[in-house]
């Protein structure tokens, strides 16, 4: 199956080398983006904190790659995917929607971290450890013109553990996605594979986060605090407080009685 990778994280750059260590697959293009990208919610640039640079390994083993100057409409990039002619355009660590002109022509595939239909949208590993949900998991889907909406190849659960922090919970998110994509590339690859519509009575859309969301508010209850906190901690900018005027950025919080017992 001859494949058009696009990613621009370290999650999408595992996929992509398990992809081509698959002697029954083939990589014809492999599209990237520069760490500190525009977007359409933030035309002042946002930095990928999660990003890896492909090209080394594209340039090690001679694989066609395109980098990205703008957004996914630029003339150069859709000649790149036609030369390429892909099966399957597969999409990993990467916060552009894909154009309706590449969806219509290309079967498009992709990873979203929640158990869809729920947490669609932005930060979905960030807001569940936000609202303290003790469950989550990664979504192996079709792309559809929706956000997060296509069918439903295959899905992994994962508990949130009280001492997860967004690292550790995507560091468990990559070992299920990378399980997924050794799960049901055969089925894909022989056309075998069996598609579920998600279920719209399930679905709860979430925004993306810009740093300044990050400010806490100690009105809140001691656990949402500390969940607040866990959630944007590094690679992330972190929560933070205002102190005498100065910005200070908290990374670590836990939970005390009166007696300095946790």
């Amino acid at each position: 199956m001859k494949i058009v990778f696009i990613g621009a994280s370290s999650f999408g750059y595992k996929c992509m080398s398990l992809l081509h260590a698959q002697s029954s697959v083939e990589l014809t293009g492999v599209i990237s983006n520069s760490e500190k990208f525009s977007i359409s919610y933030n035309k002042e640039g946002v930095i990928n904190v999660l990003y890896q640079d492909f090209s080394t390994f594209t340039s090690d083993h001679n694989l066609p790659f395109y980098k990205m100057k703008d957004n996914m409409k630029e003339e150069a990039l859709l000649s790149f995917i036609e030369k390429a002619k892909p099966d399957l355009i597969m999409v990993v660590g990467w916060y552009h929607i894909i154009p309706a002109n590449i969806l219509q022509k290309y079967q498009c595939i992709g990873f979203h971290a929640s158990l869809l239909p729920d947490y669609s949208g932005g930060a979905p590993l960030v807001w569940a450890i936000i609202n303290g949900e003790t469950k989550t998991g990664i979504t192996l889907f079709k792309f559809d013109l929706g956000i997060d909406s296509g069918d439903i190849i295959g899905q992994a659960e994962v508990n949130i553990a009280s001492a997860d922090t967004i690292k550790t919970l995507y560091e468990k998110i990559e070992i299920l996605g990378l399980n997924l994509l050794l799960k049901y590339m055969p089925d894909i690859i022989e056309g075998k594979v069996v598609y579920t519509p998600q279920n719209e009575a399930r679905r709860r859309v979430f925004p993306q986060r810009r740093p300044e969301e990050g400010l806490i508010d100690w009105s809140w209850n001691p656990q949402r605090i500390k969940d607040f906190i866990r959630a944007q901690t590094k690679p992330y900018p972190g929560a933070y407080t205002i102190i005498q005027g100065k910005k200070v950025i908290i990374w670590d919080a836990d939970i005390f009685n009166e007696d300095n017992q946790i």
